[in-house]
């Protein structure tokens, strides 16, 4: 198989797998969002017990709609991103591995992850803002509401410019790169651990034909277990510096900076972890179901091939 038709197969996985990923979990990346933003110092955002009962909050004061409030965005900036990131990152693997014999090692696979995370948050920061802002308009919004992703990309640019697009990159990229190469690099390992196991039990083709669905569910789940509890409050701040100024155009906050000073100094440790409950119901299933799919879109597309 050529590189180019490797990539292009990794790449097309990786989106497949993505758009499956948003689909199935997004209420709760909605609940996600809105708990990250309310530091209890604000009026414009209703308060939620807990996951339960925010999702009936919304049900009850805005619909169904209210519960996939940026789903656009949120599906293409998914998608792009799990398409780019596994390109990159396949990329990379290949070039670290070009005139190598022996399997890359970990520090191959982190440095493979880190590059196609800060690339992917380069190219899909302005995504992520305008899918932020849908998300928390609600019925005590008092700014003009967006009407669409359109909308909201001509109302950002006209009232506070391009740059304003990558509002919240720092801890973006901090967040992308860390977490991607923490979780990235230990469902390698995870993985390399599975099948030599499972390889002393059985003889097989490769190592494609010896993980099931189960395996890589539970690959993903760990890995992103330990990626989102290290990488965590980088997400918190990045979403408090995308919120939408004020209507007479005063942000929150001035920048990251900013916000990890105000958590810090009015919430604490804890102010860093808010929507951390939604943010694991969401992101653990979904990542299981990212890898389930990544792996056996893989399958469809690799032609058959025999050991030589």
């Amino acid at each position: 198989m050529s590189l180019s038709q490797w990539q292009w197969e990794t790449a097309t996985a990786g989106a497949v797998a993505g758009f499956a990923t948003v689909a199935a979990m997004y209420p709760l990346d909605i609940v996600r969002t809105r708990f990250q933003v309310n530091d209890g110092r604000v009026t414009n955002f209703p308060a939620y017990k807990n996951t339960a009962h925010a999702i009936f909050t919304i049900t009850r004061l805005e619909g169904l709609k209210g519960l996939y409030a940026g789903f656009l965005p949120a599906v293409l900036g998914s998608t792009v991103s799990w398409g780019l990131y596994f390109f990159f990152y396949g990329r990379a693997k290949q070039r670290y591995s070009k005139n190598r014999e022996e399997k890359l090692s970990s520090g191959h696979h982190l440095a493979s992850a880190a590059e196609a995370g800060a690339l992917v948050s380069l190219c899909t920061n302005p995504i992520w803002l305008i899918k932020t802002r849908l998300q928390l308009q609600n019925p005590l919004h008092q700014s003009r509401r967006y009407s669409g992703i359109y909308d909201a990309l001509r109302t950002i640019l006209r009232e506070e410019g391009w740059t304003a697009l990558y509002k919240g990159l720092g801890p973006g990229l901090l967040m992308q790169v860390s977490h991607g190469a923490i979780q990235f690099t230990a469902y390698e390992e995870l993985r390399r651990i599975m099948v030599d196991y499972k390889e002393k039990k059985q003889k097989s083709e490769g190592a494609s034909n010896l993980l099931n669905s189960f395996d890589y569910a539970l690959l993903g789940g760990s890995s992103k277990i330990a990626a989102i509890l290290i990488t965590y409050p980088f997400q918190v701040t990045r979403t408090r510096a995308q919120q939408r100024p004020s209507k007479e155009g005063i942000p929150r906050y001035m920048n990251s900076w900013h916000v990890v000073k105000e958590t810090a100094r009015f919430e604490g440790i804890r102010g860093f972890y808010k929507g951390i409950t939604p943010n694991l119901l969401k992101n653990v299933p979904a990542s299981s179901i990212t890898f389930i799919v990544y792996e056996n879109v893989l399958k469809l597309l690799r032609p058959k091939r025999r050991n030589d």
